[in-house]
Formats: structure tokens, C-alpha cells, sequence
């Protein structure tokens, strides 16, 4: 006889006892919105080391939006100051305090790059992103 007490697993924990929710899963699919195809047209070759001489793969304003909260398959790893892990975590905690977003600090970073993205592809090399990298 051990002395550990038996706890529920996970699945009993988070199991659906709503049939209303099932219900709700089960409603009619959402029409699926189909995005125009565009061409692009190959870039001019360059002598400039590091710049794309074939065309690149166009992400549509439909598959552009960043995921919210749900599992993600990509990870990466990046390395921040002390400051800008303050910064981060100030923005997460104005966004919550005065504008009642309870958001965590994936979500603002993700949210941040579909901006800096959506800026680039708009303005190419008048965006925020290329005149802040080209001052460095």
C-alpha cells in the first residue's frame, strides 16, 4: 500500500461534460474565402550580396493574420536584454492594466512581426523595419 494519494489524470480533469459545447463544434463550416492568385514577377539580378534573385512566395492578407492563442509547431530562440525584456513586459502590462487585454508576451511578439511584415511588403525599403536596420 503506497502512501500517495490518487489524483484524477488530465483527462477527467478537462474532459467536455457540456453538450452545448459539443453542439456549437459541430454548426455548419465556415465558408472558406479563397484569395486572388497573383503572379510575381522575377526581380532584377543584383551584384548585392544577400538580395533575392528569384521570386518569392506572396503570403495573402488571408493566411497573413498571426495565430492567436493555440498550439504552435515552430519554435524559435531569441536573446534579449535585460531593458527589452522590461519593455516587453511593460507593453504586456499596459495592454492589460489600460486597455484590459490580458495578452501573454508570445502573442505581442507574434502581433508585432505580422505588423513589421505587413509594413515591409508595403513599403519595401521606405518600411520602419529596413530604415531601422540600414542605421544600425
Amino acid at each position: 500500500m503506497t502512501r500517495r494519494a490518487s489524483l484524477p489524470g488530465a483527462d477527467e480533469l478537462f474532459r467536455s461534460n457540456s453538450p452545448a459545447l459539443s453542439a456549437v463544434r459541430q454548426s455548419a463550416p465556415e465558408p472558406v474565402i479563397e484569395a486572388p492568385s497573383t503572379s510575381v514577377a522575377p526581380t532584377r539580378s543584383s551584384s548585392k550580396k544577400g538580395v533575392r534573385t528569384i521570386p518569392r512566395r506572396r503570403v495573402t492578407t488571408v493566411e497573413k493574420s498571426p495565430t492567436g492563442r493555440e498550439r504552435h509547431d515552430e519554435k524559435i530562440t531569441i536573446y534579449l536584454s535585460s531593458d527589452e525584456l522590461f519593455d516587453l513586459d511593460q507593453a504586456r502590462l499596459m495592454l492589460r492594466g489600460d486597455l484590459g487585454l490580458a495578452v501573454d508576451r508570445g502573442r505581442i511578439v507574434r502581433e508585432s512581426i505580422a505588423v513589421i511584415v505587413a509594413d515591409l511588403e508595403a513599403k519595401g525599403d521606405q518600411s520602419i523595419l529596413a530604415r531601422r536596420l540600414r542605421n544600425q
